[in-house]
């Protein structure tokens, strides 16, 4: 998965000489929490959040009357305001590297810029939309979480058995931690849970945590109820 395929694409931007009355407006009405300003060439030349325009704003102590702050707040223009310069990705880097960079830097998004021009934009919410999906989020069906040694094979164990009890799985994660052993979470869906939880058993992998949607468990009904299986444990 790439940055292109998660970014909003042609975001909304503003000239430099926005105000920030019209930079605020603009915000609220597209529902956004950044807004890149470019030059007349299309070149991005800084960027401005919502946290930026209220840190301008004067504080509550103030002794401003409402017609000066708002007369202040006309006059004040995004480039003053504006992060510069911006830190940026390109559109093909994988999505994780997006992340990475987010987390390393402490910002909550990255304006997406391929040949010198902006072409979308990726903030914290995509990526917690993205990891949601990964995780299946929303998909009806059963989700567990195995310990699994850190080894080769161990992934393609852990499949087979879910494929031979009938299951399809929707998503899959694997991560490691730092006791040393591989974790792997998979939500799927029309598996026979005495058979799976058999065919776990014998190849020894751990079960964390498992859990099922309560529609899911509805739809399930007459066949084993994966709240017995977890009791099993």
């Amino acid at each position: 998965m790439l940055v292109k395929d998660r970014m909003s694409s042609n975001p909304i931007t503003a000239a430099p000489d926005t105000t920030h009355r019209q930079a605020n407006d603009v915000m609220r009405e597209h529902n956004i929490h950044h807004l890149p300003v470019v030059d007349r060439r299309g070149n991005l030349i800084g960027i401005v959040s919502d946290e930026d325009l209220i840190a301008a704003q004067p504080s509550a102590a103030t002794t401003l009357s409402i017609y000066e702050i708002h007369n202040l707040l006309s006059k004040l223009q995004l480039k003053d305001l504006m992060q510069s310069p911006v830190i940026t990705i390109p559109s093909e880097t994988p999505i994780e590297e997006a992340a990475r960079l987010m987390q390393e830097r402490d910002i909550s998004c990255l304006p997406v810029v391929d040949n010198e021009q902006l072409v979308g934009i990726i903030t914290d919410s995509d990526l917690f939309t993205t990891m949601a999906d990964m995780l299946g989020s929303g998909q009806e069906g059963a989700r567990f979480t195995l310990q699994v040694p850190d080894e080769p094979g161990m992934l393609a164990k852990v499949t087979q058995a879910v494929t031979d009890a009938g299951g399809n799985i929707l998503s899959l994660v694997t991560w490691k931690c730092d006791d040393g052993l591989g974790h792997i979470t998979i939500k799927e869906r029309g598996a026979d849970y005495r058979q799976l939880k058999q065919a776990l058993d014998d190849i020894e992998f751990t079960v964390d945590d498992l859990q099922q949607d309560p529609s899911y468990t509805e739809q399930q009904s007459g066949r084993f109820d994966v709240r017995t299986l977890r009791d099993q444990m």
